[in-house]
């Protein structure tokens, strides 16, 4: 009896009984709710083998996606003042800074590496959307004139990876002050006769789209990312037309001609490593920086 009751009934009850699932283990795809297996999309670059939806991915995995052997030294974001304007709405904006930097483990939006694609040496600045929704505000400003500064030193290309609302209203004017100080840092970068990218994701939008992220020499985006300016309803409202169906969209901007072609995840390495092929080696030249040349 102690043989049927200790050996026999729980291996019974083991196979009939329901065994828990991890909740992680699938996904449900937002465009066409198809239920993704973790690990067949996680080989599929986070793109939905059912429908080619693109899904947002963590930076770490974009990055290791771009570079050679996913292979990377990954760069310090330079300190800024903690919250200089002290701002506050329903959260003071130093406890939310706090939260966010908890829950997510980044210092800020904006995250900076170096190493090659296809062999050609570049620095990528990468946002994070996850960090207060890719908002740009003084440390995302800093990140990338760091950036261009560190392209210029090694005579790299400069790649740029928004993912961002805009700039990050609490920090008000400082948030602001940053559209055109990219924009110069990146002039400074083609000064200098060295290829500047942008890879535009999903979404591109407020004052990231008005100022470094439509600048490039070469503009790419995924398929199916938001790219524009102001949301879609506000634009609706206020020129009172219906507007089309795939408006700010990649395709939408491509057949438009604002940028330079619609790559899948998949191909982004090989395409920008032709593109740096072809770029690099007509513009890089064995000159000091242009900044050396003009303190000389």
């Amino acid at each position: 009896m102690n043989w049927l009751t200790n050996i026999i009934r729980p291996r019974i009850q083991s196979l009939v009984e329901p065994k828990e699932v991890p909740d992680n283990l699938w996904q449900k795809c937002d465009a066409c709710e198809g239920m993704l297996f973790h690990r067949d999309l996680k080989n599929n670059a986070n793109v939905c083998y059912h429908c080619g939806h693109h899904l947002r991915i963590t930076v770490k995995e974009r990055l290791a996606l771009l570079f050679d052997g996913g292979q990377y030294e990954k760069m310090d974001i330079p300190d800024v003042p903690f919250d200089p304007l002290k701002f506050k709405d329903r959260k003071k904006y130093s406890d939310r800074l706090k939260d966010t930097r908890s829950k997510t483990g980044l210092k800020d939006a904006m995250t900076i590496a170096k190493g090659t694609i296809k062999g050609q040496p570049a620095v990528i600045a990468a946002f994070n959307f996850s960090f207060m929704g890719g908002s740009m505000g003084a440390a995302v400003g800093e990140s990338i004139v760091k950036a261009a500064e560190e392209a210029i030193k090694t005579r790299s290309a400069l790649i740029i990876i928004p993912a961002s609302g805009g700039a990050r209203m609490q920090e008000s004017v400082i948030s602001l002050m940053q559209m055109p100080r990219t924009i110069i840092a990146v002039e400074m970068v083609k000064e200098n006769h060295l290829p500047y990218i942008v890879l535009l994701t999903d979404p591109t939008t407020g004052g990231v789209s008005a100022s470094f992220a439509m600048v490039g020499d070469i503009h790419i985006a995924e398929p199916g990312a938001t790219i524009g300016f102001a949301g879609r309803r506000v634009i609706q409202e206020t020129v009172r037309e219906e507007l089309p169906d795939d408006f700010q969209t990649a395709e939408y901007l491509l057949e438009h001609g604002m940028v330079d072609r619609v790559v899948p995840r998949q191909k982004l390495h090989d395409e920008i490593g032709t593109i740096l092929d072809l770029l690099m080696n007509k513009k890089r030249t064995p000159s000091a920086p242009k900044s050396e040349q003009e303190a000389a």
